[in-house]
This record gives structure tokens, C-alpha cells and sequence, in this order.
């Protein structure tokens, strides 16, 4: 009988074990389920955001952070990232390709400078730099973008390479695609909302300035206090350069700025913001003399950026200052006509014209047998400073161009333009320092310690002069498509204010051009500011 009971409890058992089983794969199978419909409608949601990611094409751009719809820091799609644009180079020639493929009626081809018709009314079509709506939030796309202004997008413009770039986060390009003529900076939009706003752009006055949150009293952020408020606030650094900081520097009695970043590493918020788009010419005696956005007491400033972007300044006593020699651009300048066989190098650092390229692009066979007519001269750069002039990065960070077989410490040393009589840029050039060297010094200077030979250090002297000669690659400007007729030629140095200098207001030179098809006369040679 024990025997039967045994049998029985465990045929009992086994069925429980059974029963378990099945119900723990039951229980498996519905977790499977649950996990293929997990994993289905996953890749239904990434399916669809690949389809929607797919809807960017290459090349779009967008504004980021203006305060309307129709002004911002440009930004542009490349390898499914959105990416920022450098102010390298950033002129309206560039802004009027932006706001033409934003859907604005840009063109620079008539009427007075940049101007434009949108429904029925004028508008003009503004660069802007310095970080003015804000620093860059992802990575630089491109850095020195040269267009012709008719192109239809911006890839289409030549450019160092994607992702290729010597730019800090303030350097951002942007641009103003719509605003009624005259405005001086009183913002009146044309398009529908966001609503109509204006902040007019008026003198400051009263202001009191010192400088908080540094390890030393020559540095930090940039504190004021307006009128007769007792509350002292922060500058939004929308548009802070060296400019601005100078001014600065030279009402608190510290010298010449050094570095003018904008950002919150000594501390600030926008709690206590005070104002915002201070712009300075540089030689200011106070910031009461400079610009800012007036926002009346019923508004609130509006501060484009991360939030972490405030005016800063790091002052010195220490700076160069290069001075351009006037009287050798005049006694050298000449024309020649090249054929762009012997100009393949130059066209590699995008030193000629659009056409040029062109007709490299449309006939494959016979490009290099066109001709080039190139405006040359000579370049005299004086550091009449208390202060060696070094290349703006690090020597291991140095770009090598085989074509020349030389190293650029500088991408754009120099600005070279010609400018018809409505101030409008008919054509332009420029130079990378490939090699900043004491060529000469003066009586009494120091001694030469500067050589490019055999990747030596480069560099500017306190009294020397490094020269750039006529016959030199890219030393020129091409004027192949500028018609006969009176210019004004500008030659400008470190005008991207890479460099921190005692003063930008001796850094170019303005001459009367005179150009005819036989022969160039450049006369009235001046040294002036390059902005």
C-alpha cells in the first residue's frame, strides 16, 4: 500500500513540475512577444527618424538665436551634424548667398551697397561677426568662405575644407537678412511675427566701469553701472572683441587688451545683465562714447547665447603694433598678365577671382591657357610696438601647403580690396602669412631674431619690418573682371583682429586707384583704421 502512495505522490509531482514548465515558457513566449513589439515599434521610431533626418539636404543652413526669424548666427548642415560658420572672411558677398537661400530676395549686384527689394521695400543685407548671436554650439563647418555673391548655395563657395578652421567659439558668423533703410541699427523687420522689435543703438551715457571675478586687477569680467542706478550689472558679450576691450582697458588705466573672450570663467549671469550690443570703434576714451542697445525700463534685454557669454578682459602693458608702409604700396604697384598655368599653386589658397575657377570647372582641356590680370605691389610691415608680433597659434599647430612647400602660421595675414565709389567691393584678395620674419630693422631696434629658414620660429620684431615683395604668390589682387575706372584700394593687416595689438587704427592703408587697360596709377596713399 506504501508502495501504491509512493507512485502516486510521485506522479503528483512530476505533473506539478510539468505545469511549471509550461507555465514558465508561456510566461516566456509573452515576454518575447512583449520584447517584439518593443523592438518593432523601436525601429518603426528610428525608421521615421531617418526618413525625417533624410529631409536636410546637404548644405542647408539655418539662423540660430537672433530675435527675429530673419537674423542669427548662420549655421549649416554637413555629414548629418549642424555645425557652425567662422567670420574669417565673412562679408555681405556671403550673407547675400545666406539670405537668398533663406528665401530673402538677396542681390549685390545693384542699387547702393547691399541693398535689396523685398515686397516693396528696401533692405539691407548685413555680415556680422564677433560672436554677435552667440557662440558657436557645435562644431566649425567652414572657415574662410569665399563667394562672388551669386552663387546658389554656400557649398558652392570656395572654403578652406569642412571642418578645417583656426577659430575660437566667439568668432561666429551671422547675418541680418531684412531690415528697412535707413535703420542704424533700429531694428524694424519686414516679415510676419515674431512681433515687430526695436532697440535703438544710442550713446551711452554716465557709466561707470570696473572689473570683477580675476586673479589679478587686470583681468575679469566687465561690470557697469548706467545713469544713476546703484545696481552694477554684466555686458552681454553678443559682438565683444578686442575693440571693446580696448576701450576698457584705457578708461581703468591698464594698458591695451590683451584678450577679450566673451564668457562666464570669471563668473556672471543673466540675472544681472545691464546691457547689450556694446560696439566700439577701438580708440574711445570711455565705453560713454560707444554704442549700445537702449532697452527701455518696460523690457527685457535679450542676450543671444548660452547664457555663459558675458563681456570679459584680460589688460596689459605689452602689445605690438603693426603699421603698414604706405609709400611702398604706392611706389610698387603694377599689373601683369599671367597665364593660370603658372598660378595653380595660388589657386590652391584660393587667391583669384570666382571666374577663375570657373573656367577651371567648364573647360577642362584649355583652363590653363587663360589669362589672369593681377594687380601686385609691394607689402612693408612695421612693429613700431613694446612687443614681438608671434603668429596667433602654436607652431605644432601650423598648416602645411605642399604646392609651396611652406608652413602657414596665419591663414589671413592681410586683406587686400577694391572698393567702387559707393563703397562697394568690386574685388578682393588676400595673404597667408606663410612666413612672418625680421627682413630689416631699424637704428636702434633689436637685433633680428626671427627666420623661416628650416622651420624657424617666425615672428615680428619690436623695430623691424617684415616685407612681403611684388613677385611673391597671392601678393596680388585679381582685377581680371573689374571694368576700367577710379577705385579706392585697401590693404588691411591682421584685420580679423587674430592678434591682440596696442591700436587697429594704423592698421591699413587706403589709396586713390586709377585702372585702365594699358596701365594701373595708385596714388593719395594713407595709413587708416581697417574697419
Amino acid at each position: 500500500m506504501r508502495f501504491v502512495t509512493d507512485i502516486v505522490v510521485s506522479l503528483l509531482m512530476a505533473s506539478m513540475v510539468l505545469v511549471l514548465v509550461e507555465s514558465a515558457r508561456n510566461r516566456t513566449r509573452r515576454e518575447e512577444d512583449q520584447s517584439g513589439v518593443a523592438r518593432g515599434r523601436k525601429a518603426s521610431l528610428v525608421r521615421r527618424l531617418m526618413k525625417n533626418g533624410r529631409r536636410i539636404k546637404e548644405g542647408s543652413v539655418r539662423l540660430a538665436e537672433g530675435s527675429t526669424e530673419h537674423e542669427g548666427r548662420v549655421e549649416i548642415y554637413h555629414d548629418d551634424r549642424w555645425g557652425s560658420i567662422c567670420d574669417d572672411e565673412w562679408d555681405e558677398r556671403e550673407a547675400a548667398v545666406v539670405c537668398r537661400l533663406l528665401g530673402y530676395n538677396a542681390s549685390t549686384n545693384s542699387g547702393p551697397p547691399h541693398w535689396t527689394q523685398f515686397s516693396d521695400v528696401k533692405i539691407d543685407i548685413k555680415a556680422t561677426h564677433n560672436g554677435k548671436f552667440g557662440p558657436a554650439r557645435a562644431r566649425y563647418w567652414l572657415d574662410n568662405v569665399f563667394c562672388d555673391g551669386n552663387e546658389k548655395n554656400l557649398t558652392e563657395c570656395r572654403h578652406d575644407g569642412w571642418g578645417v578652421h583656426d577659430c575660437t567659439d566667439a568668432e561666429t558668423a551671422g547675418v541680418v537678412c531684412a531690415r528697412e533703410i535707413p535703420s542704424d541699427e533700429e531694428f524694424t523687420f519686414t516679415t510676419p511675427p515674431p512681433p515687430v522689435q526695436k532697440f535703438k543703438r544710442k550713446r551711452i551715457e554716465e557709466i561707470e566701469v570696473k572689473l570683477a571675478g580675476g586673479r589679478l586687477p587686470n583681468e575679469g569680467r566687465v561690470l557697469v553701472r548706467l545713469g544713476k542706478t546703484e545696481k552694477w550689472g554684466v555686458i552681454c558679450g553678443d559682438g565683444w572683441s578686442l575693440r571693446e576691450g580696448a576701450v576698457v582697458c584705457r578708461q581703468l588705466s591698464l594698458g591695451f587688451a590683451q584678450v577679450a573672450p566673451q564668457t562666464d570663467f570669471f563668473g556672471g549671469n543673466l540675472s544681472s545683465l545691464a546691457t547689450t550690443g556694446v560696439q566700439c570703434v577701438g580708440e574711445e576714451g570711455t565705453l560713454n562714447d560707444c554704442l549700445h542697445h537702449h532697452v527701455p525700463p518696460n523690457e527685457t534685454a535679450f542676450c543671444p547665447g548660452n547664457g555663459r557669454n558675458f563681456a570679459a578682459v584680460i589688460c596689459t602693458e605689452m602689445l605690438p603694433d603693426l603699421v603698414p608702409d604706405a609709400v611702398e604700396v604706392q611706389r610698387s604697384a603694377y599689373l601683369e598678365d599671367k597665364q593660370l598655368y603658372f598660378l595653380q599653386c595660388a589657386m590652391e589658397e584660393n587667391c583669384l577671382a570666382s571666374s577663375a575657377y570657373r573656367q577651371q570647372s567648364e573647360n577642362h582641356y584649355g583652363w590653363h591657357l587663360e589669362t589672369r590680370r593681377l594687380l601686385r605691389f609691394t607689402a612693408r610691415i612695421v612693429n613700431s610696438g613694446n612687443a614681438d608680433f608671434r603668429p596667433a597659434i602654436a607652431k605644432h599647430l601650423w598648416q602645411f601647403h605642399a604646392c609651396h612647400m611652406h608652413y602657414h602660421s596665419m591663414e589671413v595675414f592681410a586683406v587686400f580690396d577694391v572698393l567702387d565709389a559707393r563703397g562697394r567691393k568690386v574685388a578682393e584678395g588676400h595673404k597667408a602669412s606663410f612666413c612672418l620674419e625680421d627682413n630689416e630693422c631699424v637704428s636702434g631696434g633689436e637685433a633680428k631674431k626671427y627666420a623661416c629658414a628650416n622651420y624657424g620660429d617666425q615672428g615680428i620684431s619690436v623695430g623691424c619690418a617684415d616685407i612681403y615683395r611684388s613677385n611673391i604668390d597671392c601678393q596680388w589682387i585679381d582685377v581680371t573682371d573689374v571694368a576700367p575706372g577710379m577705385y579706392t584700394f585697401k590693404i588691411s593687416i591682421n584685420a580679423e583682429m587674430k592678434v591682440a595689438e596696442q591700436t587697429f587704427s594704423n592698421n591699413a592703408v587706403t589709396c586713390a586707384l586709377h585702372y585702365s587697360e594699358a596701365a594701373v596709377f595708385v596714388t593719395n596713399c594713407t595709413v587708416t583704421h581697417p574697419y
